[in-house]
Parts: C-alpha cells; structure tokens; sequence
C-alpha cells in the first residue's frame, strides 16, 4: 500500500515565522495523510483475516468463515482501490510541496519507496489472481494465491516506514558541499529507526483491522444478529487483535526507550519536560504554556522509571535543545497530548480483551452481554483514534526537522506559487472517492443482508462462474 509518511503533521509552525507556504503544505500533508494511514491496516492486516478465514473454510468445511473470507477479499479490493487513488496523490505531494526534501536528498530517500513500488504492483497483481480465482481456481491453490497479497502489504508497509525512519534517524549518505553525494541502499534502508517503527506500525496495523472487523459483527449483534455467521466473524478479528495487543504494549515500551535513547528532543515533548533533571514525573494530559508544564497530573519519578528503571535517571529536556530549532508550545503539547491518548486507548482496549478473555473462559462463547457488545462495536474507532495518535507523535515529534539535523521542515517546502488551491482540489478527491468508498461498501453491506448468502457473481470478473454451492472444500 503506497503510504508515504512525511515531517508535516499538523499546523503548528515548529520555529517562529517561517514561509508563506508551510502552513498549507503542512495542512494537506496533515489531511492526506491522516486519511491514507486509515486504509493501510486494511491492505496489511484484512488480508491475513480473509486467509484466516478461508484456511478454516477449507480444512474444516466451514461454511460461515468461507462466506466470510469471500466477503472480506471484495472489501480488500475497495479499499485497495481506495488506497491507490490517495497513494498516488500522496507521492506528487512529495514533489510538488517538499521539493528541496525530493531535490537534496531523492538518492536516498526514494530508495525505500522504489521497492514500496515493487511491492505495490506484486500485490496488485495478486489481488486480481485471487479475486477472480473464486470458483475458479481449485480451493488450496486459491488460497495459495491470497498469501502474496498480504506478504506484499507487510513488505510495502515496511519499505515506507524505512523512508520515515530514515527521516528520523538518517544514515547511510556521504554529503559534500551541502549535497548527498554518494548513498550506501542497506543503510538508508535498515536506518536506526527502522526495526521497531516497523514493527509497531505492523503490529498497529493488526489491532486496527482486528478491532474494526470485530466491531462491525459486534454492531450487528446488537441488532440481535447472533447467528453463527455474526459470531465467526467477531472471533476471528477480535482474537487476532486480542493475542497481538500485549505485544504491541511490550514493542511501545522498548520503543519508548529507544527514542529516550536515540531521540531526546522527542522524548522531552512525549514526557512534556521543559527542564533537564533526574527523578522526573510521569506526566499525565497537560500543556505547555510559557514554557512550563500546567494543568496535567503528575506521578513522581515514574518517567525517570520507564526511561532508565531508576528514579535516578536523568532525562534531557526541551532546555537542553538550541533556541533556533527547539519546537514551540503548541507543537509539543500536541504530541505529548497525542501519546497520552495513543497510550490511553491501548489500555482501554486492553481491559476490553482481558474482559472478553474472562468472559469466553467462562462460558466458551461470545460475551453477549450489551454493554460488553456495545464496548466491541467501539473498540474499531477507539483503534483508530490510537494510530492517528500515534502517528501525529512520530510527525510532529520530529518537528522543526523533516530529516533530523539534516533538513529544516521551512527549508525543505515550496517557496513559489500558491498552495492553497493545490490543497482545495486535494480536499476535493479525497472527498468524492472517500464518499465512493463508503457508498460501495454499504451498497455490498445491504445486498450480502438481503441475500443471506454469498451470490454467484465474482467481483470484476465475467459471468459463467461456477455456483458456489457447488465449490469444492466447502467454498460457499
């Protein structure tokens, strides 16, 4: 999935002033992207749920997951769609906003996004293979055919979180006379960033597909669709969700040190710390005003804890960066704010799979208490909400640099022309084929409740197809 993620995140200039062009640069690299990262769990992760799916149909001739897995490649396809309409808008920003980032340092930087590119078409490719091989290609070597797809979105969703990595912690270039003059590809590629923003990101990309499958079925059985077809459709997203979100939580707080580590301006504004210091306080909501930390509440040496498991640990604060490139208030009060909320709804949702696991423990079912139901039905926005969190803290927390002590976010944007009508006509087409999406997924959402059952007809193939109800291994 074409995925690219840049410096602007959101309207906060980082350093005073700067061009006449970087709010809106800034602003529609906020907006586009906010909007594509939405759709990238599902090119990752809905996938692997589909063969999930059409593995239990095929080896245990159950009808419910085979209806399902079908169901679920046609959302893929949409949404793949989707993906590469915004996708491409995304890469002609790069260019067309940030032209001294592609000018300077494309050598580099365009690397990973030339093997997202490889990726992109392979699942492409396969995509089509494995939407039109329903009922005609044999049942194994059908599903067979799906498992490229979701490897290409893993890999696809890698290469560009290379890119952002790199943005991050750059590496891997020789520079001379204020230009790369020369890139070695493994490194910009494996940067220091690399392999546990990767990991989160994928790990993210799980839970939010997870949670929103499960909490689409758990909607409808609180319309008192509890039917077993409901039923298999809830488990299988919400246990994959379930089982990966401990790790995920394990994989944040490693990161957390990492950037402790590797990234102290970042890690000053997670922690909202003006002051460099020891046995300093976790924290919790707050802004920072006048260059002190207010309103929020404050729990004694826990950040010096988690940063070096000692009260004792010293932390460098938002004092300890130049005045020229040190970000403002507004900026990290919004990632400090952003990573509470990532932080905060992890929790929640972790709390909400402690409860089903107890729950399930019990009485080997799915929970059908209301209020758990009506918690699963939200625990897809609630996901949500944790990625966009999340990826506003890595955005913004880099800010005022597009690539670290490298590139300034105002040095690297357009100077010429008016962007604002350039950020119009993107609001525009992300407008209509959001609206399309959501059109054409709820039209298949009525038809699939209508029929009961899974039609004849494969999406975007010809007529003739073979009934389902005669599909092999079960393949309903």
């Amino acid at each position: 999935m074409l995925f690219p993620s840049r410096a602007a995140a959101l309207p906060f200039a980082a350093v005073g002033g700067g061009p006449s062009q970087l709010l809106p640069a800034r602003e529609q690299m906020a907006f586009t992207l906010g909007f594509h990262i939405v759709l990238v769990p599902f090119g990752v992760a809905l996938t692997t749920l589909m063969l999930i799916a059409e593995y239990r149909g095929l080896r245990h001739g159950d009808r419910d997951a085979m209806v399902l897995a079908r169901r679920w490649s046609k959302v893929s396809a949409v949404l793949f769609a989707v993906g590469a309409v915004s996708g491409t808008v995304l890469t002609f920003e790069l260019g067309i906003l940030w032209p001294r980032l592609m000018g300077g340092y494309g050598a580099a930087f365009g690397f990973p996004f030339a093997i997202e590119g490889i990726f992109f078409f392979l699942e492409a490719i396969f995509v089509g293979i494995y939407i039109y091989g329903w009922d005609r290609l044999r049942p194994w070597p059908h599903f067979w055919s799906g498992v490229p797809v979701a490897l290409s979105g893993v890999g696809g969703t890698a290469s560009v979180v290379a890119a952002n990595g790199w943005m991050n912690q750059p590496g891997g270039i020789t520079m001379s006379g204020g230009r790369v003059t020369a890139v070695r590809p493994a490194q910009v590629f494996f940067n220091g960033a690399f392999w546990y923003e990767a990991t989160h990101m994928l790990l993210a990309a799980y839970i939010v597909a997870g949670f929103c499958v499960a909490g689409v079925y758990a909607a409808g059985m609180l319309k008192r669709r509890t039917d077993r077809h409901h039923r298999v459709g809830f488990l299988t997203g919400f246990v994959v969700a379930a089982v990966v979100l401990p790790v995920q939580i394990y994989v944040g707080d490693v990161i957390a040190r990492e950037v402790y580590d590797r990234e102290p301006a970042k890690f000053a504004a997670l922690e909202l710390l003006p002051t460099s210091g020891t046995h300093v306080p976790e924290t919790l909501l707050g802004v920072l005003t006048g260059g002190r930390a207010r309103y929020g509440l404050q729990v004694p040496d826990v950040a010096s804890l988690l940063a070096g498991f000692s009260p004792s640990t010293r932390i460098s604060g938002l004092d300890a960066i130049a005045p020229a490139v040190r970000p403002d208030d507004a900026a990290v009060s919004v990632v400090h704010l952003a990573f509470d909320v990532m932080v905060g709804s992890s929790f929640a949702l972790l709390a909400l799979a402690v409860w089903f696991g107890w729950a399930y423990w019990r009485r080997r079912e799915v929970p059908v208490n209301r209020w758990f139901l009506r918690c699963a039905a939200a625990s897809g926005a609630l996901a949500l909400v944790a990625l966009e969190s999340g990826w506003v803290v890595t955005e913004v927390g880099r800010q005022p640099w597009t690539v670290v002590h490298v590139l300034l976010t105002r040095d690297a944007v357009a100077t010429q022309g008016n962007l604002w009508p350039f950020f119009a006509a993107a609001l525009g087409i992300y407008a209509l084929v959001g609206a399309a999406a959501v059109f054409v997924l709820r039209g298949m959402a009525r038809r699939w409740r209508a029929a009961g059952d899974e039609a004849v007809q494969v999406p975007y193939g010809p007529s003739g197809g073979r009934p389902a109800a005669a599909s092999e291994g079960g393949a309903t």
